[in-house]
C-alpha cells in the first residue's frame, strides 16, 4: 500500500533533474533529492511550494564555486527547508552502485579516491535522514551540519529552521 502523504522522489545525475520536475509538477510529491545531476532547466527549484529539496554532489563538479553547474541558481528558488551537501574525494558515479560493485572486482577509479563502500554509506545515510526527517517527521541530526564521522561531506550552503518561525521558514547561513 502506497501512503500518498509520504511520497518522496530522488535521482541521480539526469534523474535528480528529473526529480525536481516531478516536485514543480506534481503537490503530492513532498520531499526530493537531486544527487550528483544539474538542474537543466532556466527555473530549476522554482515552484516547490515550499517543500523540501536536498541536493547532495561532488565538491569539484556540483559545489558553489564549481564551472557550468546550475545548482546555484537552483538553490536561490528553493523557498523550503533545503540543504547543499558535497562529498569531497567522489566521482559522478560515486552515488550509485557502481564504487561498490567496482570495489569487490578489485577495480578503482583514481578520479573518484573514495572508496566504493564509503561512497555507498554517505549516499545511503543522508539520503534516509533526509526522507525519514521529511515523510516520517523523525529528527534526523545528521542534516544539522557537518559531521566529525564524516569528514568528506561539506555543507557549502546551509539553510536553518528561522527562529520563532511557525511555518518553519528558511535563514541561509554561510560558512
Amino acid at each position: 500500500m502506497i501512503d500518498r502523504r509520504r511520497i518522496g522522489v530522488a535521482g541521480h545525475s539526469l534523474g535528480g533533474a528529473a526529480a525536481a520536475a516531478v516536485m514543480q509538477r506534481d503537490p503530492r510529491v513532498r520531499a526530493g533529492v537531486n544527487l550528483d545531476g544539474n538542474f537543466f532547466t532556466p527555473l530549476a527549484g522554482a515552484s516547490l511550494e515550499g517543500r523540501p529539496f536536498m541536493m547532495m554532489g561532488t565538491s569539484a563538479t556540483h559545489g558553489p564555486a564549481a564551472p557550468g553547474s546550475d545548482r546555484q541558481d537552483a538553490w536561490t528558488r528553493l523557498d523550503g527547508w533545503k540543504r547543499w551537501l558535497t562529498v569531497a574525494g567522489a566521482g559522478h558515479f560515486s552515488f550509485t552502485d557502481l564504487p561498490v560493485l567496482a570495489d569487490r572486482l578489485a577495480l578503482s577509479d583514481p578520479a573518484a579516491p573514495l572508496l566504493g563502500e564509503r561512497s555507498w554509506l554517505l549516499t545511503r545515510d543522508y539520503t534516509a535522514a533526509f526522507f525519514d526527517m521529511h515523510l516520517r517527521g523523525m529528527a534526523r541530526p545528521l542534516l544539522d551540519g557537518p559531521a566529525a564521522d564524516r569528514p568528506e561531506v561539506g555543507f557549502p550552503r546551509h539553510a536553518v529552521a528561522a527562529a520563532g518561525s511557525a511555518r518553519g521558514e528558511t535563514a541561509e547561513v554561510l560558512p
